[in-house]
């Protein structure tokens, strides 16, 4: 997926408060830079950050982490954020094969919005539902394993619903199209999210759990 490039991406996410510079050196202690016990959810794949931001103000009491490759995107999270004051976020600007070196087992949820599909089959490991990333999110999860996935593609939904199962993962709620889901599961829209709707795309969503 191509992002707009942001100029001087760079200095606006190192100026940032929220940016973890150095997440490496945290691993099992993120407690001590939320200063609390609070459960803490990783959102891999942040892009623009609308998703975690807003979770983190409609949910005081967990801690979330957006974490994002792209640095044009982390700063477009951070300008998002702005002068606003929510002290249960913070953003790390890394490649999410890397978590088991930032994390210990600390993360309680792992959200994945709208991944990067990689369609083609010689980019299959690339998903962040192959069955690789799922050993590796092993590795951080606190106990229980808890992934939501939301996704507008068709494919990618699919594999991941085979991959997860294949893991053992129990599927707590499942939608092909959850905006017009009949149960109205919670949801605040990522802009990628808000963009599909207003095209009157489905959205595919999955909560999956496996407890261990």
């Amino acid at each position: 997926m191509k992002y707009n490039e942001v100029k001087g991406a760079n200095r606006i996410v190192k100026n940032s408060s929220y940016l973890i510079s150095k997440p490496y050196e945290l691993k099992n202690r993120w407690r001590n830079e939320f200063n609390n016990n609070n459960p803490i959810c990783l959102e891999l794949g942040m892009g623009r950050g609308e998703f975690i931001i807003n979770m983190a103000k409609q949910n005081p009491k967990v801690n979330y982490i957006g974490l994002e490759l792209n640095e044009s995107q982390t700063a477009t999270a951070v300008s998002k954020i702005g002068k606003q004051d929510i002290p249960n976020l913070r953003l790390i600007c890394a490649d999410a094969k890397d978590i088991d070196k930032m994390f210990g087992r600390e993360i309680d949820t792992i959200y994945l919005t709208f991944s990067e599909p990689w369609p083609k089959p010689i980019d299959e490991k690339k998903r962040f539902t192959h069955i690789n990333f799922l050993k590796l999110y092993d590795r951080v999860f606190k106990k229980d394993k808890h992934i939501i996935l939301k996704t507008d593609n068709k494919v990618l939904f699919a594999y991941s619903l085979e991959t997860m199962s294949s893991y053992w993962y129990e599927f707590k709620k499942v939608s092909m199209d959850l905006h017009n889901d009949e149960r109205k599961i919670p949801n605040i829209m990522t802009d990628w999210e808000i963009k599909c709707n207003h095209d009157r795309k489905q959205i595919y969503y999955v909560d999956a759990i496996f407890k261990g």
